[in-house]
């Protein structure tokens, strides 16, 4: 499984990625292909993106209607056993992008984080995997998952809630300055 392997592949400086790699892979392991769909009642796997725009010094967010925060673009893999597939189809739909590619076939970040009882989902856990695409045009056209959608700066203050998406906004920081 091309999952399994990036996983084993992945390192961070991070414990709590590491931490988090370590429960992927056993998910893989108990739930096999049913840990790609949202029937699976620990949780299931997602699949987002950190995606920067064509010259690489923005980034995009989205104000999540359902959520109301800023979050980057992502979605559910419902059986799409490739995730980067998933995070490139899913930032597509999210801001009308289509020209959208892989900056590297690897893993840029992984996260699990929890999900409250909402009607007839049960509560439980996103195993998100995190990559860094790039937008080949900065034309946005977003759906209507989203109350607002914006590139931002290195210098703007997105108001960055959590420490996962900060430390994602930091791993870009570096990645920028090392390009």
């Amino acid at each position: 499984m091309a999952l399994k392997k990036l996983l084993e592949n992945y390192r961070s400086e991070y414990a709590e990625e590491m931490a988090y790699r370590d429960f992927m892979l056993k998910l893989l392991e108990l739930e096999g292909e049913n840990a790609f769909f949202r029937t699976c009642k620990v949780g299931h796997f997602t699949a987002s993106s950190w995606l920067t725009n064509s010259t690489n010094d923005k980034f995009l967010l989205m104000h999540h209607r359902k959520l109301n925060r800023w979050l980057q673009p992502g979605g559910h893999c419902d059986g799409n056993l490739d995730v980067l597939a998933v995070a490139i189809k899913e930032a597509q739909e999210e801001t009308g992008i289509k020209d959208i590619v892989a900056v590297s076939g690897g893993v840029f970040d992984l996260d699990i984080h929890f999900i409250p009882k909402k009607k007839e989902d049960h509560t439980h856990l996103h195993f998100d995997v995190r990559f860094l695409l790039q937008a080949q045009n900065d034309h946005l056209d977003p759906n209507h998952e989203s109350l607002d959608i914006r590139w931002f700066s290195k210098n703007e203050d997105p108001l960055l809630s959590d420490g996962a998406m900060r430390r994602m906004y930091k791993k870009w920081c570096n990645h920028v300055e090392k390009a």
